[in-house]
């Protein structure tokens, strides 16, 4: 997938539902959720367990979502996603997002064939960060600059 199409993906979407986001702070959506707010999107949650995520209005799903979604990023299993991509279709959405891990060539090509774009088995936290600033060495920025070394006491 070449870089061009990512960041265009990225620059051209302002909503994005996050199927599959947990409350669960050290999930994996939650830190995706997290960042992706953090850098101005409005995040729709979508999971059935919960009625609220940061403050936010959760939906059971996709098709639930009052008012227009730019793309759909997904945390669930690869064996789950034929109802999220009619959800997707039915709700006129134009992009997939499938997270790392989250590989399915049927989905993919069904969503293809209604003009929907997949980005598949990628990131979208560190796809962002990679191509708009804000990886360092160890894949994160903190925004946190110190020379302070931390005191280590040997007895």
């Amino acid at each position: 997938m070449k870089d061009s199409f990512l960041k265009e993906t990225l620059v051209n979407t302002k909503s994005i539902a996050i199927v599959g986001l947990s409350k669960n702070w050290n999930r994996p959506s939650n830190f995706v959720a997290k960042y992706l707010i953090d850098h101005g999107y409005d995040v729709v949650p979508v999971n059935p367990r919960y009625d609220e995520i940061f403050g936010l209005d959760c939906f059971d799903s996709v098709a639930d979502i009052p008012r227009p979604i730019d793309m759909v990023n997904c945390f669930r299993k690869p064996d789950d996603l034929n109802d999220v991509l009619q959800d997707t279709i039915d709700a006129g959405v134009g992009r997939l997002w499938l997270q790392i891990g989250v590989v399915n060539h049927q989905v993919r090509k069904a969503a293809s064939s209604k003009d929907i774009s997949v980005v598949m088995d990628k990131c979208i936290k560190i796809e962002h960060a990679r191509l708009f600033g804000g990886l360092n060495f160890v894949g994160v920025n903190t925004k946190v600059i110190s020379a302070k070394r931390s005191r280590q006491v040997y007895n």
